[in-house]
Protein backbone atom coordinates (compact mmCIF):
# COMPACT_ATOMS: atom_id res chain seq x y z
CA UNK A 1 0.00 0.00 0.00
CA UNK A 2 2.22 2.77 -1.35
CA UNK A 3 5.18 1.12 0.39
CA UNK A 4 4.15 2.32 3.83
CA UNK A 5 3.21 0.09 6.76
CA UNK A 6 -0.34 0.20 8.01
CA UNK A 7 0.86 1.09 11.48
CA UNK A 8 2.02 4.47 10.19
CA UNK A 9 -1.59 5.59 9.97
CA UNK A 10 -3.79 6.46 12.87
CA UNK A 11 -7.50 7.05 12.66
CA UNK A 12 -8.63 10.20 14.44
CA UNK A 13 -10.10 9.52 17.82
CA UNK A 14 -12.90 11.27 19.60
CA UNK A 15 -13.74 11.40 23.25
CA UNK A 16 -16.93 9.41 23.73
CA UNK A 17 -17.97 10.20 27.26
CA UNK A 18 -21.06 8.50 28.55
CA UNK A 19 -23.84 10.83 29.59
CA UNK A 20 -24.50 11.44 33.22
CA UNK A 21 -26.61 8.66 34.69
CA UNK A 22 -27.06 9.77 38.30
CA UNK A 23 -30.68 10.23 39.44
CA UNK A 24 -30.33 13.99 39.92
CA UNK A 25 -29.10 14.53 36.35
CA UNK A 26 -31.95 12.44 35.00
CA UNK A 27 -34.43 14.41 37.07
CA UNK A 28 -33.07 17.74 35.79
CA UNK A 29 -33.25 16.45 32.22
CA UNK A 30 -36.84 15.39 32.79
CA UNK A 31 -37.73 18.82 34.18
CA UNK A 32 -36.22 20.54 31.14
CA UNK A 33 -38.12 18.30 28.74
CA UNK A 34 -41.38 18.27 30.71
CA UNK A 35 -43.01 21.32 29.02
CA UNK A 36 -42.30 20.01 25.53
CA UNK A 37 -43.35 16.48 26.43
CA UNK A 38 -46.58 17.77 27.95
CA UNK A 39 -47.51 19.62 24.77
CA UNK A 40 -46.64 16.63 22.57
CA UNK A 41 -48.54 14.19 24.76
CA UNK A 42 -51.56 16.46 24.96
CA UNK A 43 -51.79 17.20 21.25
CA UNK A 44 -50.67 13.91 19.75
CA UNK A 45 -51.68 11.55 22.53
CA UNK A 46 -55.05 13.24 23.07
CA UNK A 47 -55.85 13.22 19.37
CA UNK A 48 -54.83 9.58 19.03
CA UNK A 49 -56.93 8.61 22.05
CA UNK A 50 -59.94 10.45 20.65
CA UNK A 51 -59.48 8.77 17.27
CA UNK A 52 -59.18 5.37 18.93
CA UNK A 53 -62.36 5.88 20.96
CA UNK A 54 -64.35 7.01 17.94
CA UNK A 55 -62.99 4.16 15.83
CA UNK A 56 -64.44 1.60 18.25
CA UNK A 57 -67.88 3.17 18.20
CA UNK A 58 -67.78 5.73 21.03
CA UNK A 59 -69.11 8.90 19.35
CA UNK A 60 -71.38 10.76 21.81
CA UNK A 61 -72.08 13.50 19.28
CA UNK A 62 -74.22 11.16 17.17
CA UNK A 63 -75.57 9.08 20.03
CA UNK A 64 -73.10 6.18 19.87
CA UNK A 65 -71.86 4.93 23.22
CA UNK A 66 -71.33 1.19 22.65
CA UNK A 67 -67.80 -0.09 22.12
CA UNK A 68 -67.43 -2.52 19.21
CA UNK A 69 -65.20 -3.41 16.27
CA UNK A 70 -67.87 -3.18 13.58
CA UNK A 71 -66.11 -0.28 11.87
CA UNK A 72 -62.86 -2.23 11.51
CA UNK A 73 -64.72 -5.28 10.21
CA UNK A 74 -66.41 -3.12 7.60
CA UNK A 75 -63.13 -1.50 6.51
CA UNK A 76 -61.31 -4.81 6.13
CA UNK A 77 -64.08 -6.09 3.85
CA UNK A 78 -63.87 -3.10 1.50
CA UNK A 79 -61.92 -3.84 -1.72
CA UNK A 80 -61.08 -0.16 -2.19
CA UNK A 81 -59.30 -0.14 1.19
CA UNK A 82 -56.69 -2.64 0.00
CA UNK A 83 -56.22 -0.84 -3.31
CA UNK A 84 -55.70 2.42 -1.46
CA UNK A 85 -53.29 0.74 0.96
CA UNK A 86 -51.15 -0.68 -1.86
CA UNK A 87 -51.13 2.68 -3.63
CA UNK A 88 -50.06 4.46 -0.44
CA UNK A 89 -47.26 1.96 0.18
CA UNK A 90 -46.06 2.45 -3.39
CA UNK A 91 -46.05 6.24 -3.04
CA UNK A 92 -44.20 6.20 0.29
CA UNK A 93 -41.63 3.57 -0.73
CA UNK A 94 -40.85 5.09 -4.13
CA UNK A 95 -40.64 8.62 -2.75
CA UNK A 96 -38.34 7.56 0.09
CA UNK A 97 -35.99 5.50 -2.07
CA UNK A 98 -35.67 8.08 -4.84
CA UNK A 99 -35.25 11.06 -2.53
CA UNK A 100 -32.64 9.20 -0.47
CA UNK A 101 -30.67 8.23 -3.59
CA UNK A 102 -30.73 11.76 -5.01
CA UNK A 103 -29.90 13.21 -1.59
CA UNK A 104 -26.79 11.05 -1.21
CA UNK A 105 -25.61 12.02 -4.70
CA UNK A 106 -26.22 15.70 -3.96
CA UNK A 107 -24.47 15.55 -0.58
CA UNK A 108 -21.42 13.82 -2.05
CA UNK A 109 -21.26 16.52 -4.72
CA UNK A 110 -21.73 19.48 -2.40
CA UNK A 111 -19.10 18.33 0.09
CA UNK A 112 -16.40 19.07 -2.49
CA UNK A 113 -15.07 22.53 -3.25
CA UNK A 114 -15.85 23.84 -6.72
CA UNK A 115 -16.54 27.13 -8.39
CA UNK A 116 -20.04 28.39 -7.68
CA UNK A 117 -20.60 25.98 -4.79
CA UNK A 118 -22.26 28.66 -2.67
CA UNK A 119 -24.88 29.37 -5.32
CA UNK A 120 -25.47 25.70 -6.04
CA UNK A 121 -25.98 25.02 -2.33
CA UNK A 122 -28.34 27.97 -2.06
CA UNK A 123 -30.43 26.74 -5.00
CA UNK A 124 -30.42 23.19 -3.62
CA UNK A 125 -31.96 24.26 -0.31
CA UNK A 126 -34.24 26.89 -1.81
CA UNK A 127 -37.37 24.76 -1.62
CA UNK A 128 -37.16 24.07 2.14
CA UNK A 129 -39.58 26.86 3.18
CA UNK A 130 -42.00 26.08 0.33
CA UNK A 131 -45.10 24.20 1.59
CA UNK A 132 -46.02 20.88 0.01
CA UNK A 133 -49.32 22.34 -1.15
CA UNK A 134 -47.54 25.06 -3.12
CA UNK A 135 -45.23 22.45 -4.62
CA UNK A 136 -48.23 20.34 -5.62
CA UNK A 137 -49.82 23.31 -7.39
CA UNK A 138 -46.53 23.90 -9.20
CA UNK A 139 -46.40 20.26 -10.32
CA UNK A 140 -49.99 20.56 -11.52
CA UNK A 141 -49.31 23.68 -13.57
CA UNK A 142 -46.13 22.22 -15.07
CA UNK A 143 -46.87 18.55 -15.74
CA UNK A 144 -50.62 18.32 -16.26
CA UNK A 145 -51.81 17.51 -19.79
CA UNK A 146 -53.14 21.06 -19.94
CA UNK A 147 -50.08 22.51 -18.19
CA UNK A 148 -47.11 24.55 -19.29
CA UNK A 149 -44.88 21.71 -20.51
CA UNK A 150 -47.69 20.11 -22.51
CA UNK A 151 -48.43 23.40 -24.26
CA UNK A 152 -44.73 24.04 -24.81
CA UNK A 153 -44.31 20.59 -26.38
CA UNK A 154 -47.32 21.29 -28.59
CA UNK A 155 -45.89 24.64 -29.73
CA UNK A 156 -42.55 22.96 -30.44
CA UNK A 157 -44.27 20.39 -32.65
CA UNK A 158 -43.35 17.44 -30.46
CA UNK A 159 -47.01 16.47 -30.02
CA UNK A 160 -50.03 17.28 -32.14
CA UNK A 161 -52.14 18.37 -29.16
CA UNK A 162 -51.53 18.95 -25.43
CA UNK A 163 -53.64 15.91 -24.52
CA UNK A 164 -50.91 13.67 -25.99
CA UNK A 165 -48.50 14.77 -23.27
CA UNK A 166 -47.66 11.85 -20.93
CA UNK A 167 -50.08 11.62 -18.00
CA UNK A 168 -47.97 12.56 -14.98
CA UNK A 169 -50.86 13.97 -12.93
CA UNK A 170 -54.03 12.08 -11.99
CA UNK A 171 -52.35 8.90 -13.28
CA UNK A 172 -52.69 5.36 -11.99
CA UNK A 173 -49.05 5.19 -10.88
CA UNK A 174 -49.17 8.43 -8.85
CA UNK A 175 -46.12 9.79 -10.69
CA UNK A 176 -47.06 13.41 -10.02
CA UNK A 177 -47.38 12.72 -6.29
CA UNK A 178 -44.03 10.94 -6.18
CA UNK A 179 -42.41 13.73 -8.20
CA UNK A 180 -43.57 16.36 -5.72
CA UNK A 181 -42.43 14.35 -2.71
CA UNK A 182 -39.01 13.65 -4.25
CA UNK A 183 -38.58 17.32 -5.18
CA UNK A 184 -39.45 18.44 -1.67
CA UNK A 185 -37.76 15.81 0.49
CA UNK A 186 -34.48 15.38 -1.42
CA UNK A 187 -33.23 18.67 -0.01
CA UNK A 188 -34.26 17.72 3.52
CA UNK A 189 -32.43 14.39 3.40
CA UNK A 190 -29.49 15.85 1.51
CA UNK A 191 -28.79 18.53 4.10
CA UNK A 192 -28.79 15.93 6.90
CA UNK A 193 -26.39 13.69 4.98
CA UNK A 194 -24.20 16.67 4.09
CA UNK A 195 -24.02 17.67 7.76
CA UNK A 196 -22.88 14.14 8.65
CA UNK A 197 -20.17 14.25 5.99
CA UNK A 198 -18.91 17.66 7.09
CA UNK A 199 -18.85 16.58 10.73
CA UNK A 200 -16.87 13.43 9.95
CA UNK A 201 -14.39 15.31 7.78
CA UNK A 202 -12.04 13.74 5.24
CA UNK A 203 -9.69 11.96 7.64
CA UNK A 204 -11.25 8.50 7.38
CA UNK A 205 -11.47 8.68 3.60
CA UNK A 206 -7.87 9.92 3.36
CA UNK A 207 -6.66 6.98 5.42
CA UNK A 208 -8.55 4.54 3.20
CA UNK A 209 -7.15 6.20 0.07
CA UNK A 210 -3.58 6.01 1.38
CA UNK A 211 -4.09 2.34 2.18
CA UNK A 212 -4.98 1.69 -1.46
CA UNK A 213 -8.78 1.64 -1.32
CA UNK A 214 -10.51 2.36 -4.61
CA UNK A 215 -13.22 5.00 -4.97
CA UNK A 216 -15.93 2.34 -4.77
CA UNK A 217 -14.33 0.78 -1.67
CA UNK A 218 -14.12 4.17 0.03
CA UNK A 219 -17.78 4.77 -0.74
CA UNK A 220 -18.84 1.29 0.34
CA UNK A 221 -16.79 0.84 3.51
CA UNK A 222 -16.10 4.40 4.70
CA UNK A 223 -18.60 6.97 3.47
CA UNK A 224 -21.82 4.94 3.61
CA UNK A 225 -21.29 3.77 7.22
CA UNK A 226 -20.56 7.38 8.22
CA UNK A 227 -23.75 8.76 6.69
CA UNK A 228 -26.00 5.81 7.55
CA UNK A 229 -27.34 7.34 10.81
CA UNK A 230 -28.43 10.47 8.96
CA UNK A 231 -29.83 8.48 6.05
CA UNK A 232 -31.78 6.23 8.40
CA UNK A 233 -33.24 9.11 10.41
CA UNK A 234 -34.24 11.22 7.43
CA UNK A 235 -35.65 8.33 5.39
CA UNK A 236 -37.81 7.24 8.33
CA UNK A 237 -39.22 10.75 8.62
CA UNK A 238 -39.81 10.95 4.87
CA UNK A 239 -41.56 7.58 4.77
CA UNK A 240 -43.77 8.37 7.75
CA UNK A 241 -44.75 11.72 6.25
CA UNK A 242 -45.45 10.48 2.72
CA UNK A 243 -47.44 7.55 4.06
CA UNK A 244 -49.71 9.72 6.21
CA UNK A 245 -50.02 13.00 4.26
CA UNK A 246 -53.20 13.66 2.32
CA UNK A 247 -52.97 17.12 0.71
CA UNK A 248 -50.63 16.23 -2.17
CA UNK A 249 -52.45 12.95 -3.07
CA UNK A 250 -55.75 14.82 -2.79
CA UNK A 251 -54.62 17.45 -5.29
CA UNK A 252 -52.53 15.35 -7.69
CA UNK A 253 -54.01 11.85 -7.34
CA UNK A 254 -56.77 10.16 -9.25
CA UNK A 255 -60.21 9.71 -7.77
CA UNK A 256 -60.06 5.91 -7.59
CA UNK A 257 -58.14 4.31 -6.12
CA UNK A 258 -57.08 7.16 -3.89
CA UNK A 259 -54.35 7.15 -1.28
CA UNK A 260 -55.38 5.84 2.13
CA UNK A 261 -55.11 9.24 3.89
CA UNK A 262 -57.36 10.73 1.19
CA UNK A 263 -59.86 7.94 1.73
CA UNK A 264 -59.87 8.73 5.46
CA UNK A 265 -60.17 12.47 4.79
CA UNK A 266 -63.21 12.00 2.56
CA UNK A 267 -64.89 9.87 5.20
CA UNK A 268 -64.11 12.49 7.85
CA UNK A 269 -65.56 15.34 5.77
CA UNK A 270 -68.64 13.36 4.75
CA UNK A 271 -71.90 15.16 5.54
CA UNK A 272 -73.10 11.94 7.14
CA UNK A 273 -71.57 11.91 10.63
CA UNK A 274 -72.02 8.14 10.75
CA UNK A 275 -68.93 7.93 8.53
CA UNK A 276 -66.79 9.58 11.23
CA UNK A 277 -65.88 6.31 13.04
CA UNK A 278 -64.72 4.87 9.72
CA UNK A 279 -62.43 7.86 9.15
CA UNK A 280 -60.97 7.51 12.63
CA UNK A 281 -60.47 3.77 12.19
CA UNK A 282 -58.54 4.39 8.97
CA UNK A 283 -56.41 6.99 10.75
CA UNK A 284 -55.59 4.48 13.48
CA UNK A 285 -54.73 1.87 10.85
CA UNK A 286 -52.43 4.36 9.08
CA UNK A 287 -50.66 5.08 12.38
CA UNK A 288 -50.21 1.39 13.21
CA UNK A 289 -48.97 0.49 9.73
CA UNK A 290 -46.53 3.42 9.71
CA UNK A 291 -45.16 2.44 13.11
CA UNK A 292 -44.78 -1.22 12.14
CA UNK A 293 -43.09 -0.48 8.81
CA UNK A 294 -40.72 2.03 10.40
CA UNK A 295 -39.76 -0.53 13.06
CA UNK A 296 -39.12 -3.21 10.43
CA UNK A 297 -37.13 -0.77 8.31
CA UNK A 298 -34.96 0.24 11.26
CA UNK A 299 -34.23 -3.39 12.12
CA UNK A 300 -33.27 -4.20 8.53
CA UNK A 301 -30.97 -1.20 8.23
CA UNK A 302 -29.34 -1.90 11.60
CA UNK A 303 -28.80 -5.53 10.61
CA UNK A 304 -27.25 -4.41 7.34
CA UNK A 305 -24.99 -1.97 9.19
CA UNK A 306 -23.75 -4.72 11.51
CA UNK A 307 -23.01 -6.97 8.53
CA UNK A 308 -20.86 -4.27 6.94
Amino acid sequence: MNGLPITDYRLPTTDHRPPATDPMSRFRLFLMLAPVLAVVLFLFGGGLLLALLQSVGYVPGIGRFAFNLDTYRHIFTRPDFYRSLLLTLWIAAASTLLSTLFAIIAALTLRRSFRGKRWVTFIFQLNIPIPHLVGAVGILFLFAQSGFLARLAHLAGLISEPAQFPALVYDRYALGIILEYVWKTTCFTGLIVLANLQTAGDAFEDVARNLGATRWQRLRYVILPLIMPGVLTSSILVFAFTFGAFEVPLLLGQRYPSALPVLAYRSYTDVDLNARPEAMAMSVIITLISTALIFIYMRLVQRGSRMT
